[in-house]
């Protein structure tokens, strides 16, 4: 659920922000900020740990906010653009909390916004690419090229290793052994 992403919660009031420049608006940014360095301090441990030090330390802090929230929706307008975006939040409280009961899910979704932007930009260049099939195509490889990335592997070794595989007659029963994250590059 991306719209559960403390990071899209910031965005709307970042938005309200730089275009009225509403104290509102600062003090709930400069509330989200205070998650940020929690969450950079244990981005490298473990789930358990993660949830106990959210659970002590940011916990309170989402609950704080949680109450200026309520405060702010009773005292601005919902049909005001600050209104409108309170009440985005609002709406998004019981996901927006999710990474506070379970320590393998991330504050927000930019890690993962960041892992399918090419995916995307390459789904958009196949438009391109001459007519159906040629985009259909374009779209198997890129999947392929950023599948690899993903999975840490050169996509030119994978891709050269993997149609050599085929053209050697690799059995189509065990094709999963030439899916990206199953590659074992040759040394």
């Amino acid at each position: 659920m991306l719209d559960a992403s403390w990071a899209h919660a910031r965005r709307k009031l970042k938005e309200v922000f730089d275009r009225d420049g509403s104290e509102i608006a600062a003090e709930g940014l400069r509330r989200i900020a205070e998650f940020y360095p929690i969450e950079a301090e244990i981005r490298s441990m473990g789930p358990g740990q993660r949830l106990s030090a959210r659970q002590a330390r940011t916990a309170p802090l989402v609950a704080a906010f949680g109450n200026w929230l309520q405060e702010q929706r009773r005292r601005v307008s919902a049909k005001s653009r600050l209104g409108e975006k309170l009440t985005y939040i609002h709406n998004h409280w019981d996901g927006l909390q999710t990474f506070l009961t379970d320590g393998r899910v991330e504050i927000d979704s930019n890690s993962m916004e960041n892992l399918i932007r090419p995916i995307a930009l390459n789904r958009k260049n196949a438009l391109f690419a001459g007519h159906d099939e040629g985009g259909r195509a374009w779209g198997r490889i890129a999947s392929l090229i950023e599948t690899a990335k993903i999975n840490g592997i050169e996509p030119f070794a994978y891709l050269k290793a993997t149609l050599e595989a085929i053209a050697a007659g690799h059995p189509q029963k065990r094709i999963d052994e030439l899916l990206p994250w199953s590659f074992k590059p040759s040394t």
